[in-house]
């Protein structure tokens, strides 16, 4: 799956919250509600192209709508991220995790949980 680029990311944000909307809905839920309108839409288009939404036409007005899911796109970063920085390891996620000592200790007991539950199966 191709990633976003920051602004298109926001935009899909946008566009996954409201399920449908127009680029002047775009607008109004962004941060700089400053942007030009031609700009907005240009990064819909790409969005269009790159196959994350598609519209739908009432003259010359377009309701855009997500057709990738939040979850799908989520989960695809998420692989790709996982297999870059950790080579796709679980143990090797979980040791950064206990090395930087991000862990609290109540969630070191639900993981642990989670692995003898695992471990059972």
């Amino acid at each position: 799956m191709i990633q976003l680029t920051k602004a298109e990311e926001e935009i899909m944000q946008i566009i996954w919250e409201k399920e449908k909307c127009l680029v002047s809905d775009i607008i109004a839920s962004l941060e700089n509600p400053e942007t030009p309108h031609s700009t907005i839409s240009s990064v819909v288009r790409i969005l269009e192209k790159k196959g994350f939404v598609n519209h739908k036409a009432y003259g010359r007005t377009y309701e855009y709508f997500p057709v990738i899911s939040k979850e799908a796109y989520a989960q695809k970063g998420f692989k790709s991220w996982f297999a870059s920085y950790f080579d796709s390891s679980p143990a090797q996620l979980a040791s950064f995790f206990v090395n930087e000592k991000a862990l609290k200790p109540k969630e070191i007991d639900e993981l642990l949980q989670q692995l003898e539950q695992l471990k059972k199966k």
